[in-house]
């Protein structure tokens, strides 16, 4: 922890130079006033069978209703509705979250959870209407169809490279099955959900709390024969966003659960992040990545190229003329969520303030110029600078649903505290 102080004051210098005297409260108000404008313009650009992916070359790239990230711009949107009260905002969210039902009944994919929780988990949380509650227990009932006991853990993809892989993203789906189990007395799901959460607390961590991104399992005997850093900069390096699916998705199980197991987990990579994260409190594609480029030490392929950046993107001194290392504004969203979730489930007191403090940090430089796009701009997201699948070359650089999704749920966690 001995970077924390100094990181801590020296990113709250960064983020206040432009709002010195804002209030976070006066902050949330400000990114929720822009939410108000940017999500029906984002709207606009999309066809009835569309999703937004991202915004690049001034395009609005849209993606089908199947893909991975379509519960998130509807759940941005009911995060929106939830500040502002605007009746207009709900009935977008009613009708961007309807176009996508039909992932309830998928059976092909993991991240039905992020389709369906996101979504209609929030409907259901803010109109208490029981259709949105079905459509939850269907996608939960499709999403155990991925399980084995023999690897007690869901599987995450169907293709011929891996043989049974799940990746640390997973821990996210669990919620569904959790919500659900708890709702209609079904143990059968919350078991499911520990099993998954066990053998992933088995198998992708490393000793310092690092993660793997994905782990290929034996489907008959369940022996982890592979471990692998998918999006990340090498097998042995810590993916940052990887990292904050596994903050955030130990600390869920815990406040769901009550196991002190999940806790220790959750503080453990609380700790490590704290440890790493730069100073403006949003993280570097890849934390190793980072540190070996910095230190010269690192492939030429992991450099993120001849790309344009920023004062907030670009190393000063460091890197080679013209090379950045991209920073990734969507696992910042998703950290500060999850610190702000854990400062008030952990008892020690000391990292709770911390929590508190980083997250508080990273949510004035979120909602700073430097990454908090202008009305009218952008395409209608709302955040700037995510890094996607860096190796490959996929969304790089460039706005994401879920960044916008997270950032939202964590300015409405610290409004809570």
């Amino acid at each position: 922890m001995k970077k924390i102080a100094i990181a801590l004051l020296a990113g709250l210098a960064i983020v206040s130079c432009t709002k010195k005297t804002e209030t976070m409260e006066q902050l949330t108000d400000r990114v929720f006033a822009v939410a108000e404008q940017q999500l029906p313009l984002l709207a606009s650009g999309l066809a009835p069978d569309e999703t937004p992916r991202t915004f690049q070359g001034d395009t609005l790239e849209n993606a089908s209703l199947t893909w991975w990230c379509s519960g998130f711009f509807p759940g941005t949107i009911w995060y929106a509705y939830e500040y502002t009260g605007n009746e207009a905002l709900k009935a977008l969210a009613t009708s961007e979250m309807l176009k996508i039902e039909d992932n309830k009944n998928r059976t092909d994919d993991h991240d039905i959870g992020f389709q369906i929780n996101c979504s209609f988990g929030n409907a259901y949380r803010l109109t208490g209407e029981e259709s949105y509650m079905d459509a939850l227990h269907t996608a939960a009932h499709s999403l155990v169809t991925r399980y084995t006991d023999k690897v007690r853990a869901i599987r995450s993809w169907n293709n011929k490279e891996y043989s049974y892989p799940v990746i640390i993203d997973n821990m996210m789906n669990l919620e569904l099955l959790l919500k659900v189990g708890q709702y209609y007395g079904e143990q059968e799901f919350v078991d499911i959900a520990n099993n998954h959460a066990y053998t992933t607390k088995d198998n992708h961590f490393r000793e310092d709390y690092s993660t793997w991104h994905l782990i290929d399992y034996n489907p008959e005997t369940g022996v982890a024969e592979r471990k692998i850093t998918v999006q990340g900069y090498v097998d042995s390096s810590c993916w940052a966003r990887g990292e904050s699916w596994a903050l955030y998705g130990y600390t869920m199980m815990y406040e769901f659960t009550g196991d002190p197991e999940y806790l220790a987990v959750a503080e453990g990579v609380a700790r490590m992040t704290l440890d790493r994260l730069p100073e403006n409190g949003v993280p570097y594609w890849d934390y190793d990545a980072a540190e070996q480029l910095m230190a010269g030490t690192a492939p030429d392929r992991s450099w993120a190229g001849e790309v344009d950046g920023d004062s907030e993107t670009k190393v000063e001194g460091e890197a080679p003329e013209g090379k950045y290392i991209l920073r990734d504004a969507s696992a910042a969203a998703v950290v500060a969520s999850a610190l702000i979730k854990l400062s008030t489930l952990t008892e020690d007191a000391e990292l709770a303030a911390e929590c508190r403090a980083m997250a508080e940090t990273q949510l004035r430089t979120l909602a700073s110029p430097a990454y908090l796009a202008e009305p009218g701009t952008n395409g209608g997201f709302l955040l700037k600078h995510s890094t996607g699948h860096y190796h490959g070359n996929s969304e790089v650089d460039v706005p994401l649903t879920y960044a916008d999704y997270y950032f939202l749920e964590a300015l409405l966690r610290y409004q809570a505290l």
